[in-house]
């Protein structure tokens, strides 16, 4: 599995705190950093290790092209940050600006990505355009097969995912926030009816507000206060090759494949569209919400039975505060990569592009996305709990959406003006009567 550059714990353990991040992954820590470049008193408690789950496994793209509607003017925003997040941190992220192009193979991919175009890229004034095949061509030379357009954006980037959260994390201590790994958070306390402190394994922390970012541990944590969250779990295969000279710079999607250059003179690589949906004792209370979105990419998801049905129903459901809880059980979540999703993967990148035939494969791992039925995020405070707010939720979005959700989170916190319009990330639409469905997007 990647390792992402580890982070040093702070040693003790503060009494009290303005706000508690519960979540080391990029949401989290973006939320500290901005949090903490404000004043902020702020400590982030993670149960493992900074951004060892899906914040360090993701394939790095930063992206803009394909979004939901929804998430446009928050990716405008990350965009903005990752293009100065080097400078910012005074680290390397592995942030380029190095664009992202999808190839399009049938005139039905055409007809579906000139739709999103016209009716995303254009509103809100997106730099990106379909370009013909030999435009395609010029920008990825070398392809064995004749694609009928691409889709094109040149301010897209990628980001390396196993050094970028650890990079802000320091930087967050270094503007005054604690960085508390191997401490898991195990619950909330109240005073009269809001949030007065996070119980941890190490002792309480007295507090004003906690921002749950725990990605696919958050409708388990929620579960415990009684509140609901519709959320399920995507696991995304993905793989990385030792340096290769290709002359392949953008990254890409097309056919059955998908890959961005890395730092190092390799690519990661994974499947353009197939991913695995275990079946857990959840899926089949949230069955109803994740229909539409199953019907919409059911091409795309394979169901699964198998170990992981029994390491979920062995998780206790219900603790209390001064007993061991779920997270101090399972400190890092590490599913096990799919190899044939990959192979197949690789096999049509090889065909494709017939520079990379001999390219070497060194790692495979996997990761679990937390999604939810519309596959927008949630980016919410929390109407029953006053001081509880969530940044989760984001289904395979979040590496690119990071800085931009947790400055939109760090907006709500402390009551400033929001960066974006935050309703449509408001955790109550699932409750409300609005059904949030998905759109097709790219």
């Amino acid at each position: 599995m990647p390792q992402p550059v580890r982070v040093e714990s702070d040693e003790a353990l503060p009494e009290r705190s303005a706000v508690v991040v519960i979540g080391g992954g990029i949401i989290g820590v973006a939320t500290a950093l901005e949090l903490a470049e404000r004043g902020i008193d702020v400590t982030l408690c993670e149960k493992g290790e900074i951004a060892a789950e899906q914040s360090s496994r993701n394939w790095g793209w930063c992206r803009q092209m394909g979004r939901d509607p929804r998430e446009i003017p928050l990716i405008l925003e990350s965009l903005k940050a990752w293009r100065g997040m080097n400078a910012r941190v005074g680290a390397e992220t592995g942030f380029r600006q190095s664009g992202i192009i999808y190839f399009l193979a049938t005139d039905a991919e055409v007809a579906a990505k000139t739709k999103w175009y016209e009716q995303n890229a254009r509103p809100y004034g997106l730099n990106l355009r379909l370009i013909s095949a030999a435009e395609a061509h010029d920008l990825q030379p070398g392809a064995a097969v004749a694609w009928k357009a691409a889709l094109y954006s040149p301010d897209d980037g990628r980001a390396e995912p196993e050094i970028a959260a650890p990079a802000m994390a320091e930087t967050a201590r270094r503007n005054g926030a604690r960085i508390v790994t191997g401490c898991a958070v195990r619950g909330v306390e109240t005073k009269a009816g809001r949030v007065s402190a996070a119980v941890t394994e190490k002792g309480a922390i007295a507090c004003d507000a906690v921002v749950l970012a725990g990605g696919a541990w958050s409708r388990l944590f929620l579960g415990n206060l009684g509140l609901a969250l519709p959320q399920l779990t995507v696991v995304n295969s993905v793989m990385r090759s030792s340096p290769i000279e290709t002359g392949l710079e953008p990254s890409a999607s097309g056919a059955r494949f998908c890959f961005r250059r890395r730092l190092d003179g390799g690519y990661t690589i994974a499947h353009r569209h197939l991913s695995v949906a275990d079946i857990l004792p959840e899926s089949f209370p949230l069955a109803r919400h994740f229909l539409p979105a199953l019907m919409l990419d059911w091409k795309g998801l394979r169901l699964r039975f198998g170990r992981r049905f029994f390491d979920a129903a062995r998780l206790k459901r219900r603790w209390s505060l001064d007993a061991d809880s779920p997270f101090e059980r399972v400190r890092v979540l590490d599913p096990e990569p799919v190899d044939w999703i990959l192979d197949d993967a690789l096999a049509s990148l090889k065909q494709c592009f017939p520079a990379f035939e001999k390219i070497e494969i060194v790692e495979r791992w996997a990761g679990c996305i937390d999604a939810t039925p519309d596959v927008v995020p949630v980016i919410s405070g929390v109407a029953a709990i006053p001081g509880l707010y969530l940044a989760t939720g984001f289904s395979g979005h979040g590496f690119g959406l990071g800085p931009g959700a947790g400055r939109l989170m760090a907006d709500l916190v402390t009551g400033a003006p929001p960066v974006v319009d935050p309703r449509p990330f408001r955790y109550g639409r699932f409750f409300d009567g609005t059904r949030p469905r998905p759109t097709t997007g790219v």
